[in-house]
């Protein structure tokens, strides 16, 4: 009986508020704990997301997989290596973005100079400058018409709903036409080596197997990894 009753004290108190919001001096609002862990849970949830769509991820990644089809060695390197090269080559190429959003906006907010959404601004601003950087002038002008914007705004003023979309279509082009510019050569090997088989009447090897050292043997003589790595590498700053 004690319990129960100590339990219906207990139900009839007042719980904690689910959001408390406390105003600054300068006009700003302050949340309570609870509602910032749940608020970087849902953003930490959406990184891997943000990291193929708002990073150079999309383009390295598939140039590598072109490249590996080109040289037509199936499963080698295998999934797990293209990706670690992509994440790696990523973040190289990110560095000098991590580091200007780490100093203007987490740091000091951790510091506890600023609020947590003067932070996510600042912190946003140099992704935003990398991302228009790398998006061609058409595809944001279709889809600010897709939008039903009648102008495109300026270019501090270019929404992520807008500007996130844009960038990707670039990034899937650019990453298309130096897969194509890559595919070439090897195509070339393709295409000799089957006509010298034709032409030997050895219809039924098939040129894959033929044709393969002699990619292998192109590819190392140019130093491809260097060469690929390196050219995907400068093609963010150019």
């Amino acid at each position: 009986m004690l319990l129960l009753f100590a339990g219906g004290d207990a139900l009839a108190q007042p719980g904690l508020a689910a959001v408390t919001v406390t105003p600054g001096t300068d006009g700003s609002q302050t949340y309570t704990v609870t509602i910032q862990i749940l608020l970087l849970m849902t953003v930490l949830s959406m990184l891997p997301a943000a990291l193929i769509m708002m990073t150079s991820f999309t383009r390295v990644i598939i140039v590598l997989a072109i490249l590996r089809q080109a040289l037509g060695t199936a499963q080698t390197p295998s999934n797990q290596i293209l990706l670690g090269l992509a994440l790696f080559l990523s973040l190289f190429i990110m560095s000098p973005v991590l580091e200007k959003a780490y100093q203007d906006g987490l740091k000091p907010y951790l510091d506890e100079q600023i609020g947590a959404e003067q932070a996510l601004e600042k912190a946003a601003a140099p992704f935003r400058t990398f991302m228009l950087d790398q998006t061609r002038q058409a595809d944001l002008l279709m889809f600010t018409r897709i939008s039903g914007k009648s102008s495109l705004p300026s270019r501090d003023e270019v929404p992520f709903s807008l500007l996130l979309p844009s960038f990707v279509t670039s990034e899937l082009k650019t990453a298309f036409q130096i897969g194509f510019l890559i595919f070439l050569p090897f195509l070339v090997i393709d295409l000799v080596v089957a006509s010298v088989l034709m032409a030997m009447g050895m219809m039924m090897l098939s040129p894959m197997i033929i044709s393969l050292p002699f990619k292998l043997m192109l590819f190392v003589l140019v130093d491809g990894w260097s060469l690929i790595m390196g050219t995907l590498a400068a093609s963010f700053y150019l």
